[in-house]
């Protein structure tokens, strides 16, 4: 079984701000949230991590294609943008957790 590092959409960080308030239903990234967490299927990505024993624990591969998509769907198609906004942007950093 893969492992990933942990998260939870509840969590504060110390910035007073709580990520699963972030998302407001009938937003893009609502849909887009719901859509990954509820109907795409990512099993497929369980096969290739082979970290369940030894390594570090992986991103959740959700997490990643929310930023993916969520970055193209806002022009940045570049990686060290998208990186770059990781840091920076409360939506992006939302999706980290």
């Amino acid at each position: 079984m893969a492992r990933y590092k942990e998260y939870d959409y509840s969590q504060g960080k110390f910035i007073p701000i709580h990520f699963d308030r972030q998302i407001l239903p009938g937003t893009f990234e609502y849909s887009l949230h719901s859509l990954i967490d509820n109907e795409i299927d990512l099993s497929l990505f369980e096969l290739r991590y082979k970290n369940d024993e030894t390594g570090a624990p992986a991103y959740d591969p959700a997490i990643l294609l929310k930023i993916i998509l969520y970055a193209y769907s806002r022009g940045i198609t570049s990686s060290r943008k998208i990186a770059q906004s990781c840091e920076e942007n409360i939506i992006f950093i939302r999706n980290q957790w």
